[in-house]
């Protein structure tokens, strides 16, 4: 893959380069990784959670956008939320919600949680959401 005059070949970043949003609960970190990078092809986040009992992600479902989501928690303990059925996830759990429909959502166990997702239409060009164009935080 070579650079072009409007992107890089590549970018390393560590967690802590990339700017946060408030999340779902006060204080834990939503990292919007597709805008930092400006990855294209799929979207992208992280949170990280302050405290246990902070919210991830909030329970949703994907049917505006139809996408497909695939989870993982990176370090840390939480509990994924899938319908009416709770799972736990310690560090290394992955959750794939390949229907759009079905309501998720991610929880933490433990202060510094921090949890992976990536999302997109199966099968379909990609494009952000409304919310996923505005630019990166301060």
């Amino acid at each position: 893959m070579s650079a072009t005059a409007d992107r890089p070949a590549y970018r390393v970043a560590h967690i802590d380069d990339i700017p946060f949003e408030e999340g779902s609960s006060p204080g834990t970190e939503w990292k919007p990784v597709r805008r930092f990078f400006d990855v294209r092809s799929f979207g992208t986040n992280l949170a990280r959670a302050t405290n246990a009992g902070d919210i991830l992600t909030h329970d949703h479902d994907e049917v505006g956008a139809n996408h497909e989501e695939l989870f993982l928690v990176v370090s840390g303990h939480a509990t994924y939320r899938v319908g009416d059925e709770e799972f736990d996830a310690p560090a290394g759990t992955f959750l794939w919600c390949p229907d759009p429909a079905v309501v998720r959502g991610v929880v933490a166990k433990e202060p510094g949680t921090v949890m992976f997702v990536v999302g997109a239409e199966a099968g379909r060009a990609f494009a952000p959401s409304g919310w996923d164009t505005e630019p990166l935080p301060e």
